[in-house]
């Protein structure tokens, strides 16, 4: 069973992902801000992390570049969230190792078609 992490500052959001991903059977982890993902990322080693950019405290960038910089999830893909539409903004997420970039308001059977394209 793959591991995803879901980082987000929205309630909804997480709610509704890890609901969708629990149903699909996906072990899931939550996070609500950038704190408690960097906190996770001490101790848990997601198979792929589904990152929101735009939080109060760590941002999704700095979670990314993290993630892609740490030998330990070497293996980890990293999904953009995100409302961001501009295309400097996608840039820079892929930039910084983003296996995939994708824009709210969003579908969340793409999402889910992007999660397993990821995993395969």
């Amino acid at each position: 069973m793959s591991k995803i992490m879901i980082v987000d500052d929205e309630p909804n959001i997480l709610m509704s992902l890890d609901y969708m991903l629990r149903k699909e059977r996906y072990d899931t982890l939550i996070a609500r801000n950038g704190t408690e993902a960097m906190d996770l990322l001490q101790t848990e080693v997601p198979d792929l992390v589904v990152l929101d950019i735009m939080m109060p405290d760590v941002n999704g960038y700095e979670i990314c570049e993290y993630i892609k910089s740490t030998k330990t999830f070497d293996q980890t893909k990293v999904i953009f969230l995100s409302a961001k539409s501009k295309r400097a903004d996608l840039e820079k997420g892929l930039a910084l190792g983003a296996d995939a970039y994708m824009l709210k308001p969003f579908s969340t059977r793409e999402l889910l078609k992007e999660i397993k394209n990821q995993l395969s």
